[in-house]
């Protein structure tokens, strides 16, 4: 098996709690990697921004050139030096989503966070303990009177909601405005609204068009539904064994361990016949 591109997301995937990994561990896993000329992708929901600030500790080891990213679930594609792509809602589109949020009854206590170029938008009624939970997340977490109002260019429009109602409120979204966007379950209880067409497996498609890399040199881990279109599109795929129960019904292949438990590294490490620890 020939692997040239390894992207993973996350939460829930790469990250352990508190955004924690094993960051020796991952130096040496990325060290043997770039000697075989294998590309790793931070592929998240997150603003890539925020990824970088994440693996900034493999700039010690030298190793930031091996790592490209994909941001906010496939709305912005980077490469360790270059912006490849990067695509944004329309004004109209926001205006829609946000009326039919102020519609639903049962929307009225849920946050809205819009993700843009310049910061990360949220209404005055935010908390500071939510402001503080977003900027794990996001960069530059501002509060604004109206969010119609911004002065940005907005990647994408996020709604929280309890974990447990994230997919039927991306179904309901889907059926209202579906052919205008694309709409995800990030985790957390966020339901990401994108631009049509993005997700992350045809952010992947722009770094293999630059790398000139085909499908089957691709393997990809996730564990939500933002990952559901890269877990499906290429053969070398693993859900995490610690995903929800719906993935598991959509997706059959495991990774060898779970997110707190280097799920992703431990994978890595013995599909491609490499050192462990």
């Amino acid at each position: 098996m020939t692997i040239k591109l390894i992207a993973s997301d996350m939460d829930g995937t790469f990250l352990a709690n508190e955004d924690q990994y094993d960051q020796k561990r991952f130096a040496k896993l990325l060290k043997e990697l770039k000697e075989r000329d294998v590309r790793f992708v931070a592929a998240s929901g997150r603003r890539i921004q925020n990824l970088r600030e994440l693996f900034a500790p493999m700039g010690n080891q030298g190793l930031l050139d091996q790592i490209d990213y994909v941001g906010s679930n496939g709305s912005v594609v980077q490469t360790s030096d270059e912006e490849l792509y990067a695509v944004y809602l329309m004004a109209k589109q926001i205006e829609k989503v946000i009326e039919w949020n102020s519609l639903n009854p049962q929307s009225a206590d849920n946050l809205i966070v819009l993700s843009g170029t310049k910061g990360t938008y949220v209404s005055n009624h935010a908390s500071q303990a939510v402001i503080d939970q977003l900027a794990r997340f996001y960069p530059n977490v501002m509060q604004v009177e109206k969010l119609l109002s911004i002065d940005d260019q907005i990647l994408g429009v996020s709604f929280i909601w309890p974990h447990d109602e994230v997919q039927k409120y991306v179904t309901a979204i889907e059926e209202v405005l579906g052919h205008e966007i694309h709409v995800t379950g990030s985790g957390f209880g966020s339901v990401d609204i994108l631009p049509k067409g993005v997700n992350k497996a045809n952010a992947l498609a722009i770094l293999q068009k630059h790398y000139g890399i085909s499908d089957d040199e691709v393997m990809v881990f996730g564990d939500n539904s933002n990952d559901l279109e890269m877990l499906k599109k290429y053969q070398e795929s693993f859900l995490m064994p610690n995903a929800a129960a719906f993935m598991h019904q959509v997706h059959d292949r495991e990774a060898l361990a779970t997110n707190e438990e280097d799920g992703v590294i431990k994978t890595i490490e013995e599909k491609l016949n490499l050192s462990q620890k």
